[in-house]
C-alpha cells in the first residue's frame, strides 16, 4: 500500500513561493491502476515525482510498503528506488546504446551480472512486444516502440511500483491504446502497483480502477472511476468528463424546446444496466412511442456507463406507468426534463 500525507512542495521562484503540491493526502491499494488527472500546472507531475524523491518534499509523509520513503538516507533510498519503475513522456532514452542496451542499463547499476542481465533482457524484451528490434537504437524506433523500451527498463529490477508520467501524451491515438493495453498486461501478469499521472480522461477511463483530480496543488475529487464519470462534483472534473462524453447541457434546453409533446427524460446507464434492452422492452410493455434524441455510452474498466435522453409519446398514464416501471423494475435511473 501506498500512503500520502500531508504532502507539500513548495518552490522558491524569483522571491516567490509557489505551491504546487498543497497538504495532500492519499492512499493507494496494492496493484490497483490509479490515475491522477489534471490539467498544466495542477501539480500532478511534482506528485510523482515526489514519491520516489527525484523532488524533495518540502513536508509531509510518503510510505510504500516497509519504507517512509521521505525519510531514507540516501543510500537506502538508492535500494529503495529499485522497487519502483518509473516511465516519462519523453522516453528518457541513451540514444548511444541499443533496445537491449537500454532495457540493460540499470541492472548495470544495480551491479547484476552479465549472465543475468541477458536473460533478463530478453525476458523483458518479449514482454513488451519487442522481439527483433534488439540491436535498433532509438533514432529507428518509432514512438511507440520508444515508449515500450522505457517500460522494459522500468521494470528490469522487478519493482512493485510503476510510477507514469504522462507516458502516452507524446502518442497518437493508435499507439496510445496499445501502450495502455500493455500496462493494463503488465499489471495483472506482474500485480504491479501503477500510479499515472495524464492530463486525458480518455486514458483514465481505458485503464484506471480509481481517479483522483488534482487542481491547484490539491486532490478536489476522488474515487472509483465509474462514480467519479457518472457523477463529477467539481467543476473540472465535469470538464474532464466531457473529453469523453461530451457536453449535453448546451444541448437539452433546445431539445425541450423542440419537442412539445409527451416528455422527455434522461436514463442513466450504469454497469449492467447499460446491456438491458429498455426500448424494446417498454414499447412493447406500455402504448407508447419511444423517440431517442441523444445519447452515449462508453466503457470504463468496472463497467459501461452513459445516458440516453428520449422522448415518450402517448397518454398521460401510460406515459406516468413506463417512467414507475423503469425506476421500479430496472437498475436505470430516470430523470424527467420535460413535461408536456
Amino acid at each position: 500500500m501506498i500512503s500520502i500525507k500531508g504532502l507539500t512542495k513548495v518552490f522558491q521562484i524569483d522571491k516567490k513561493q509557489v505551491v504546487a503540491v498543497d497538504d495532500l493526502n492519499l492512499t493507494i491499494k496494492n496493484g490497483e491502476i490509479f490515475g491522477v488527472i489534471g490539467y498544466s500546472g495542477a501539480g500532478k507531475s511534482t506528485l510523482i515525482r515526489l514519491l520516489n524523491r527525484l523532488e524533495e518534499p518540502t513536508s509531509g509523509k510518503v510510505t510504500i510498503g516497509d519504507n517512509e520513503i521521505t525519510s531514507l538516507s540516501k543510500n537506502r533510498l538508492r535500494n529503495a528506488r529499485q522497487n519502483i519503475g518509473m516511465i516519462f513522456q519523453h522516453f528518457n532514452l541513451l540514444w548511444s546504446r541499443t533496445v537491449s542496451e537500454n532495457i540493460e542499463f540499470p541492472l548495470e547499476i544495480a551491479g547484476v551480472p552479465k549472465e543475468k542481465r541477458v536473460q533478463r533482457v530478453k525476458e523483458l524484451i518479449d514482454l513488451v512486444g519487442l522481439t527483433g528490434r534488439e540491436k535498433a537504437y532509438p533514432s529507428q524506433l518509432s514512438g511507440g516502440q520508444k515508449q515500450r523500451v522505457g517500460i522494459a527498463r522500468a521494470l528490469a529490477n522487478n519493482p512493485k511500483v510503476l510510477l507514469c508520467d504522462e507516458a502516452t501524451s507524446a502518442l497518437d491515438p493508435e499507439t496510445t491504446d496499445s501502450i495502455l493495453d500493455l500496462l493494463v498486461d503488465i499489471n495483472e501478469r506482474l500485480g504491479l502497483t501503477i500510479i499515472l499521472i495524464t492530463h486525458e480522461m480518455h486514458v483514465i477511463r481505458k485503464i484506471c480502477n480509481r481517479v483522483a483530480v488534482m487542481e491547484k496543488g490539491k486532490i478536489v475529487e476522488q474515487g472509483d472511476v465509474l462514480d467519479v464519470f457518472l457523477k463529477p462534483k467539481q467543476p473540472v472534473t465535469k470538464k474532464f468528463v466531457e473529453q469523453v462524453m461530451g457536453s449535453q447541457e448546451d444541448d437539452i434546453g433546445q431539445l425541450i424546446e423542440n419537442y412539445s409533446t409527451g416528455e422527455v427524460v434522461r436514463l442513466h446507464f450504469v454497469g449492467e444496466s447499460a446491456n438491458q434492452a429498455l426500448i424494446s422492452k417498454i414499447s412493447k410493455e406500455f402504448d407508447i412511442e419511444v423517440n431517442i434524441l441523444q445519447g452515449k455510452i462508453t466503457q470504463t474498466k468496472l463497467g459501461a456507463y452513459g445516458t440516453l435522453i428520449v422522448q415518450l409519446i402517448g397518454e398521460q398514464d401510460e406515459i406516468s406507468q413506463t417512467i414507475q416501471y423503469i425506476k421500479e423494475k430496472t437498475s436505470i435511473e430516470v430523470e424527467v426534463l420535460k413535461n408536456a
